[in-house]
């Protein structure tokens, strides 16, 4: 049974319903992909026993990863709450991302105050593409901070993403991601073995996945 911290923690998403696994009825995400799961670490904030995984993880991750860290910064709109959490124990300035200016008052897109030249490390709830995560180091970088790294509660380990962060110069460490998650999915009866395929068959190549069903 689960028996490392990444399968203990997706065990847990699995049991407050963060992550749900349905290869024969698949998700459509906001992209258009067709996805056989689907995450919503948003609901860890309603769980006190989780919240506090995610809070003391995501800091030892920081302090062993990234000890050089002066300031963090969230993702929104996932990350906010995790990041300022983490910010908390680590008594560091926080900021959080927008994923596009404010259209009104200053029309902010980095929310707080990060000074330049800071070395940053930004917190991210889910990795998938990596797209947006990415766009938030960006943005950080053009305010003049040296991002350091990130860190995330989980992880799908797309090929595309695992690119694009090297691509970025971007290390990222997560808690849990999508090996620990079917592996204790199916530890646990959450999926069956024939239905192990299917999600190896996504994880591949997720933009292609069940192209039938548009």
């Amino acid at each position: 049974m689960a028996n490392t911290l990444d399968k203990i923690f997706a065990a847990k998403l699995l049991e407050i319903k963060a992550i749900k696994l349905q290869p024969e009825n698949p998700f459509t995400w906001a992209s258009g992909w067709k996805s056989p799961m689907y995450c919503d670490n948003r609901k860890v904030n309603a769980f006190p026993e989780v919240r506090n995984i995610v809070k003391l993880e995501l800091t030892r991750l920081i302090l062993e990863n990234f000890p050089e860290a002066e300031a963090v910064a969230g993702v929104a709109t996932g990350a906010i709450a995790q990041g300022a959490l983490v910010s908390d124990i680590l008594g560091k300035p926080y900021s959080y991302v927008r994923s596009k200016p404010k259209d009104h008052g200053m029309g902010n897109l980095i929310e707080g105050e990060i000074k330049p030249g800071s070395k940053v490390v930004v917190v991210e709830d889910l990795i998938s593409t990596g797209g947006s995560s990415l766009k938030a180091v960006e943005a950080l970088r053009q305010a003049g901070c040296e991002v350091v790294g990130m860190v995330a509660s989980f992880t799908y380990g797309f090929p595309v993403a695992e690119k694009a962060f090297a691509d970025a110069g971007v290390k990222l460490v997560t808690i849990s991601n999508y090996e620990a998650l079917t592996a204790i999915a199916l530890e646990t009866g959450y999926i069956k073995e024939e239905q192990v395929p299917t999600l190896k068959e996504w994880r591949a190549n997720p933009s292609e996945w069940r192209n039938d069903l548009k």
